[in-house]
């Protein structure tokens, strides 16, 4: 099968989304299928640089809307040479872009809208989802009715996509999302990782891998590790991930106002050994996120054997829950000292336990496989796609 991914950009600063798609085709290619992906990234972007799998760089999009000249006229000269077409994200020019190079071909065409359904922007952003709404019935309605499917991560996702407009009809396919075990030596990665940060040695590390971004809930995680740390002197808080609205600032800020400034070391973007580094140092992984729609940093925790600290608007929540792998509550302050206070309060004994069962939960919901067989067959030419919804 010869399978083409679209999407905005492959900069893995734009979030999780970005590695589970070259995770996603990493593994799709292992099974003997031909990947290939189109991106409005420029050719000479680093992190296209030994890229695994075969890029097509269109070149930089003129706006945030991230509308390109070159995207549709390279669509329509090549979609024939493909057996299935899969949208990565929606709200943006790639995804209508697919939409109207094959909404009269033979080649089927999916959408993956990566929790871009959300009810929370709804509510938060009111105005904007107005301006959304002006936009819904003649483009992003067409886009999803038309597809083949509509693939969502998890059950969750496909629940709340149903939240946001009354005007929604399209065929329904969760798939699942995630990632291939860590590799390296544990030790060794934690040992690299403290090299690197030696004054984190000895520390009790709650760890916030992502974006620095207001949805992620890092000011109310801030404010519960205040309420929380004169608990334990060793406590200490590891902000991990790229700022890219320029929020660090006003986080630095409340943290000195709260006396916990020397309490919180911020890295940076993490990637590669120093990432997984960060993973297997870390006691527990916190994540009070407003809005996350599946959290491929939560399944990278898990499968590093670290227990979760999770607000329930992170997708995944009920199957971390279920399995013990973690702790979850409301996406408030309030929710969030429980979640740490919850934490401290259990004994070396259950928290060994809850790691055994944070990679038990791993294997079991978001080891890559499972989310590559659901893909194909949802891709198929005599797949069954799922329930029609209106």
């Amino acid at each position: 099968m010869r399978v083409l991914h679209v999407t905005t950009t492959l900069n893995p600063a734009s979030g999780g989304p970005t590695e589970g798609l070259k995770q996603l085709a990493i593994q799709t290619m292992a099974l003997g299928h031909t990947v290939e992906i189109a991106t409005l990234n420029d050719a000479n972007a680093p992190w296209l640089q030994g890229y695994p799998v075969a890029v097509h760089a269109l070149g930089q999009p003129y706006n945030s809307y991230y509308y390109s000249t070159q995207l549709l006229p390279w669509l329509r000269a090549h979609v024939h040479q493909y057996d299935a077409v899969i949208a990565h994200g929606l709200w943006q020019y790639p995804s209508f872009a697919v939409w109207r190079s094959l909404r009269n071909s033979n080649t089927p065409y999916f959408v993956f809208t990566h929790g871009m359904l959300g009810p929370w922007f709804k509510f938060t952003y009111p105005l904007k989802h107005l301006k959304k709404w002006l936009y819904w019935p003649w483009a992003e309605y067409r886009v999803l009715r038309d597809a083949r499917a509509v693939l969502f991560t998890c059950e969750e996702e496909r629940k709340l996509a149903r939240q946001s407009f009354w005007l929604y009809h399209c065929k329904e396919v969760v798939t699942g999302f995630g990632i291939t075990p860590p590799p390296g030596d544990p030790e060794t990665l934690k040992t690299l990782f403290l090299d690197r940060f030696p004054g984190l040695r000895d520390k009790r590390l709650i760890l916030f891998l992502g974006r620095i971004h207001p949805v992620k809930g890092c000011d109310l995680l801030i404010k519960a590790f205040a309420e929380v740390a004169a608990q334990d002197g060793s406590l200490h808080l590891l902000m991990s991930g790229p700022d890219q609205s320029g929020w660090q600032t006003q986080l630095t800020a409340l943290s000195t106002r709260l006396g916990i400034d020397e309490r919180i070391t911020w890295t940076g973007m993490l990637s590669g050994e120093s990432k997984w580094g960060a993973y297997h140092a870390a006691e527990v992984f916190a994540l009070p996120s407003h809005h996350e729609n599946f959290g491929v940093v939560v399944a990278e925790a898990l499968a590093c054997g670290v227990p979760v600290l999770i607000s329930n608007k992170v997708n995944i929540w009920r199957e971390i829950e279920a399995d013990g792998a973690g702790l979850v509550d409301d996406d408030d302050l309030a929710g969030t000292i429980r979640l740490l206070q919850r934490w401290l309060l259990t004994t070396p004994e259950q928290q060994q336990k809850i790691r055994h069962k944070a990679l038990v939960c791993f294997y079991k919901h978001f080891e890559i496989s499972s989310a590559v067989s659901n893909l194909l067959s949802a891709i198929t030419p005599t797949a069954d796609t799922s329930r029609e919804t209106a």
